[in-house]
């Protein structure tokens, strides 16, 4: 069932806020009813806001239906008393700050009852997002179901069991993008380094992401071991590089340590 909340506050529109914005409104989310509160917005939030009828910043007195918390995990205190001002005992309040656990925003929004730690990642600017969220035993049906509308509209959303998987999800798929985006810059390179013209290195490296990202996409019954392996000719070109990167400490090993770094990072921006 869909279920967008007939006013909604967004504290904090940089890049994921903004992403998460621009998917909402993407999806069906009435601009008439949202406002933001930035305290440096950026010029495409300002264009965005002028453009589509936002409130920037709220108005006196708002009180939103659903609050959402998209400042940096450092700005948090900063931005409290103004969290205090906008929730109050109805509003929904959902937060995509890295390491701040539901007691952490309970603190400051005392009067708030229904709280979400929601993960999401940049994708959800083109509704491609990934995101992962729990939530206290508060929330009403309506909360759910607003929830379930937000989250799912900009990607893909699973609530988790517990709330304390949510760093798991900001290590994996939240700075997921970014290890991606690191593969085809490098990818990129090995190809210039090869003798390709740069550009059309990072032309070809592109697509080969985009491509293969695409069949994931279009075959979700498939194990990314079976495309892998469908791509793997015995003693071939790709088993020859497979075989560096799964040699020992290869792809999996630094991917796990990388991982692993993130989710170290994560629990230390709870304190």
């Amino acid at each position: 069932m869909t279920a967008w909340p007939e006013s909604l506050a967004l504290v904090g529109a940089g890049k994921m806020g903004g992403a998460m914005l621009r998917g909402w409104l993407a999806g069906g989310l009435a601009p008439d009813g949202v406002a933001i509160l930035d305290p440096a917005p950026a010029s495409d939030i300002v264009e965005l806001a002028h453009s589509r009828g936002l409130a920037l910043p709220p108005p006196a007195g708002f009180k939103p239906e659903v609050l959402v918390l998209a400042v940096k995990p450092q700005m948090l205190d900063a931005a409290a008393p103004a969290i205090a001002e906008l929730a109050h005992g109805e509003t929904l309040v959902i937060s995509i700050i890295a390491g701040k656990r539901i007691a952490d925003l309970k603190a400051r929004a005392p009067k708030a009852r229904a709280f979400v730690r929601a993960m999401p990642n940049t994708p959800a600017a083109i509704s491609r997002g990934v995101v992962g969220a729990a939530a206290n035993d508060a929330l009403s049906e309506r909360q759910k179901e607003m929830t379930q509308t937000l989250l799912s509209a900009i990607g893909l959303f699973d609530w988790l069991p517990d709330e304390s998987l949510i760093d798991a999800v900001t290590a994996l798929s939240g700075s997921g993008p970014a290890y991606v985006f690191a593969l085809v810059e490098a990818m990129a390179a090995a190809g210039a380094a090869l003798g390709l013209p740069a550009n059309l290195a990072m032309r070809f490296a592109r697509g080969t992401v985009e491509g293969a990202g695409e069949l994931l996409a279009r075959e979700p019954g498939v194990s990314a071991a079976q495309l892998r392996q469908n791509v793997t000719s015995p003693a071939g070109t790709t088993a020859a590089a497979l075989a560096v990167l799964q040699g020992a400490d290869g792809l999996e090993g630094l991917m796990l340590k990388a991982i692993a770094a993130a989710h170290r990072r994560a629990g230390e921006l709870a304190g």
